[in-house]
């Protein structure tokens, strides 16, 4: 829920503080803020699970929603503005960040232990699902409280955070046997500094350099990306030299293991390509083709994706429960392949589309992702022995959140570089065409196109974002600042290029969902865990006729 109150809330926070997030230089506070929460967690969480199986993975847990509630506060307390207001925010979203992994990273291994073999699949199933609601739940409630007061957007977690603090103190209990060992200190700093270099080298890979439109040639960026694949490899050398390795390589030795969280991290960039390119489309071009103002325009994206969440609602137990009796590999590799469709049904799209196609695709989409997620979670969580459960949940959470910053900045990068090499030369025709000077068009045509999508995504009416600020409305008549602002010019301007863009970020996506259902299909089949042994022995036991004796 936090997640998306936050994704959706971002204009009201920006404007609350007092800071124009697409001006030059404050593009990156907007990045840390969508992405900061998700770096951190990707880092952390493999650390974190494996001091839950060291510690005690509900001690763990629990200390997560208490430093979650303690973070949530001071979110809502933020005392500065402008540039400091928000990187009192990005601290503190990072904190917060580090008591969310606490929980993610311990969550599925708490579930494993506590539910039997055959019912695993289905609670794994519905603690997707309620994750799921918390992600909806966020999207209205972002919308609705960022209108009240943008403090209201953090003030919405300090109960929640509370209550689920109290909660799991009261209720939770230890089922996991646990056992004190070494913490593998090179091995944490090897991993953290370079997953976190190498992220962050990507991240602001999306923003533009020396003229061009992304930062793929910043030498800063590329020794990010070169810097943290090096520190990996060291990491993955070391862990293969210490007793008691914070990753546990040779679980990948486990085939179902290994090809689960390689369709999962597939998955994950794909997912998240798709997710910021339809919130992109829906907020800059089909809405506001539609009569929305692009302010509304957030929440009602939320809206109309809901075909999405709703797919993954239905799929999700539902093939959580039949893969208990049947396996994994069955539904998460046709759930990949349904995904892989759906792509490129998207693909096949105008940009102006119907919308009863849209959202069955949508639905086809969630489906397809519900029949792939319980079943392959289920399967990596019960490959492993019961004493590594913690650290093999934060690992496949570190996949899973490592894939949709990837996603970021991979789909990002491939829909800006679309945009640059037609974009300028149609903005500054088309602004031309209603009275705007020369210069000022070619210099509004010469910005990044990063801002566009930006201003965009954060509900902004982007022609009056990029001619707002040099006054350059002002000198012209009211009938074509009526028509440059209004709710059709941006939308038809860009939709040529944006769906260039689309074809290939769609294209990559379909690409990876048919990877993905591959190493799904490859994982083996229905394998039998030590749990599972122990039920059929209990039950041949209790079913064998006992002697009496004479």
């Amino acid at each position: 829920m936090d997640a998306s109150i936050v994704i959706i809330s971002l204009p009201a926070i920006f404007r609350g503080i007092g800071l124009d997030p697409l001006a030059a230089g404050n593009i990156g506070y907007l990045l840390w803020m969508i992405l900061g929460y998700l770096l951190v967690s990707a880092v952390l969480v493999v650390v974190l699970g494996r001091l839950g199986d060291m510690f005690g993975r509900v001690r763990i847990y629990n200390l997560g929603f208490l430093v979650f509630a303690c973070a949530s506060v001071a979110l809502s307390l933020d005392p500065f503005r402008a540039g400091a207001g928000a990187l009192w925010l990005i601290l503190w979203r990072i904190v917060q960040a580090f008591g969310g992994s606490m929980l993610t990273a311990n969550s599925a291994a708490i579930l494993t232990d506590a539910f039997p073999a055959r019912q695993r699949g289905m609670a794994l199933g519905i603690n997707q699902i309620t994750a799921l609601a918390g992600q909806f739940l966020g999207l209205l409630a972002g919308g609705l409280l960022a209108a009240v007061d943008w403090r209201a957007v953090f003030w919405v977690s300090v109960p929640v955070s509370i209550t689920g603090t109290i909660w799991s103190y009261l209720s939770l209990r230890e089922t996991s046997a646990g056992g004190r060992g070494r913490i593998d200190w090179l091995g944490n700093v090897t991993f953290a500094c370079g997953a976190g270099i190498l992220l962050a080298g990507i991240t602001y890979g999306i923003q533009p350099y020396g003229g061009h439109p992304t930062g793929w040639s910043n030498p800063w960026v590329l020794a990010g990306l070169f810097g943290g694949v090096i520190l990996l490899l060291v990491f993955c050398r070391v862990e293969t030299r210490v007793a008691e390795p914070m990753f546990r390589l040779s679980l990948f030795r486990v085939r179902a293991f290994a090809a689960g969280n390689l369709a999962a991290l597939l998955t994950a960039i794909a997912r998240g390509g798709l997710q910021f390119m339809l919130i992109i489309w829906l907020q800059g071009i089909w809405l506001p083709l539609h009569g929305y103002d692009f302010e509304d325009t957030p929440l009602w994206a939320g809206i109309f994706m809901l075909p999405l969440t709703l797919g993954f609602l239905v799929a999700g137990p539902v093939s959580g429960y039949l893969s208990d009796r049947f396996g994994a590999r069955l539904f998460s590799t046709a759930g990949l392949l349904v995904v892989a469709a759906s792509f490129l049904g998207l693909l096949a799209l105008p940009v102006n589309f119907d919308y009863g196609v849209f959202a069955a695709l949508l639905l086809l989409s969630g489906l397809g992702q519900g029949m792939f997620s319980s079943p392959n979670t289920s399967s990596i969580m019960g490959s492993v022995p019961a004493r590594y459960r913690g650290v093999a949940s934060g690992m496949r959470s570190t996949f899973q959140n490592s894939g949709t910053a990837l996603s970021i900045g991979v789909f990002f990068s491939l829909m800006v570089s679309g945009l640059a090499s037609t974009l300028p030369k149609t903005l500054s025709s088309g602004l031309q065409a209603h009275g705007v000077p020369a210069s000022t068009a070619h210099e509004v045509a010469s910005l990044p196109p990063v801002s566009t999508l930006f201003a965009t995504f954060l509900g902004n009416n982007p022609i009056g974002h990029l001619l707002g600020g040099g006054g350059t409305l002002g000198h012209l008549t009211a009938a074509q600042r009526a028509t440059l602002t209004g709710h059709t010019f941006f939308p038809e301007l860009v939709s040529g290029p944006f769906h260039h863009g689309l074809t290939v970020v769609f294209g990559v996506a379909a690409g990876m969902a048919l990877v993905s259902a591959l190493a799904s299909a490859l994982r083996g089949g229905h394998v039998r865990d030590d749990d599972t042994r122990q039920e059929e022995a209990d039950r041949t036991a209790k079913a064998r006729p006992t002697r009496t004796s004479p």
